[in-house]
């Protein structure tokens, strides 16, 4: 005879997972995160920058959700990003 059956398992709650998938992240920290990446390339640098100040304020209003370090790391590529791009213009 076979065990009783068992419920899935909560895939969200396993934290395996939400190292792969953007599991309870801030959509505007996933965004800034990937703008960051991009300000390498100098042109994104200010919007990075404004994505990021978005993602703060989102993170502050949801304090369940996760993404501080993606923020972070949009910040301050955002702010590197168009630190080289006013310096390009002012040269």
């Amino acid at each position: 005879m076979p065990g009783p059956i068992s419920q899935p398992k909560d895939p969200l709650a396993d934290p395996s997972l939400r190292w792969v998938l953007p599991v309870g992240r801030s959509p505007w920290a996933i965004a800034a995160g990937y703008l960051g990446l991009f300000s390498v390339l100098v042109f994104p640098g200010p919007i990075a920058l404004i994505v990021s100040l978005m993602a703060v304020l989102d993170l502050r209003r949801h304090p369940e959700r996760c993404g501080w370090g993606r923020t972070i790391f949009g910040l301050l590529m955002g702010l590197v990003g168009t630190g080289i791009l006013a310096f390009a213009f002012l040269t």
